[in-house]
């Protein structure tokens, strides 16, 4: 696969690292980066993730043809929609957004005819923000998922797919329905568990917080407006992702009650069964 012009729409963590990585394989002869912030977009360029950044999206869209947002959940249909007048006959859209359905029902059937959108979601980052965290492996055999829909374009598909798969990801196909609820229990519930546990921790144990705490709230210091948009477009399936939980917490609570230490026991060993499977 050889892009001629990739454009990526916020260039942070994931955006700089698909900068890197696309740059590093040879995958776009030029990466252009879109963003708000000046400042973040010459970073991204000092550390190699874009030739040029632009403040203006027409200047680095009129010959793009391979656009990828990378902002948050609640932005990237609106951005999609007003950027598309500008992209050249076509010309393929995909986002990074950690929710689906909402995004895809916005643009499906809403964008011009010369151009097409297929979405899809890299299963790789972290807490941390800007492009001076970008990694040009950070996609290197993880999963990506891409979304269909009896309205999606194979032949954009099968080239959004080969995107993944060029940056080193494995992809898997699923709707976005079938999207939101995996995540709703892999990422945004276990979101809301670390918060909880981190939001609950008095100011005067801070000191006696050791490795456990800090690693199971790690996520918790994701930005709160990113998460609360991914909460608030996930909000149906993140439900039903934390009722079966909250049943598992007052499970585990009955046996402390009981002192019922064997059912405990076999509780633990059924979890480290899952968390060894998952590996590192």
């Amino acid at each position: 696969m050889q892009i001629g012009t990739l454009t990526i729409v916020g260039v942070g963590l994931i955006g700089g690292s698909i900068g890197l990585a696309a740059k590093q394989r040879g995958l776009a002869k030029n990466v252009f980066g879109i963003g708000r912030n000046p400042e973040s977009l010459e970073r991204a360029r000092t550390l190699g993730a874009i030739d040029a950044g632009f403040l203006e999206a027409e200047l680095a869209l009129c010959d793009a043809e391979f656009i990828v947002f990378c902002t948050p959940v609640d932005q990237i249909a609106e951005q999609a929609l007003s950027f598309a007048p500008h992209c050249p006959a076509g010309a393929l859209l995909t986002d990074a957004g950690s929710t689906k359905a909402k995004i895809v029902a916005a643009l499906e059937g809403k964008l011009p005819a010369r151009i097409s959108y297929v979405g899809s979601h890299p299963l790789a980052g972290s807490e941390k923000r800007g492009p001076q965290f970008a990694d040009a492996n950070l996609f290197q055999d993880r999963w990506t998922v891409v979304t269909q829909t009896p309205a999606t374009n194979q032949e954009s598909l099968k080239k959004v797919c080969g995107f993944w798969q060029a940056l080193g990801s494995k992809v898997r196909l699923l709707s976005p329905q079938e999207h939101d609820r995996a995540l709703a229990v892999t990422s945004h519930a276990p979101h809301l568990v670390a918060a909880a546990l981190a939001a609950g921790l008095p100011a005067e144990l801070f000191d006696l917080a050791a490795t456990g705490l800090r690693d199971t709230t790690r996520i918790a210091a994701g930005d709160p407006a990113l998460w609360t948009a991914i909460c608030e477009h996930n909000r149906d399936a993140l439900l039903e992702a934390l009722a079966p939980f909250a049943e598992r917490l007052e499970h585990l609570r009955a046996l402390l009650v009981n002192r019922d230490w064997n059912s405990l026991c076999a509780f633990l060993t059924q979890a480290k069964k899952v968390r060894d499977a998952l590996g590192n």
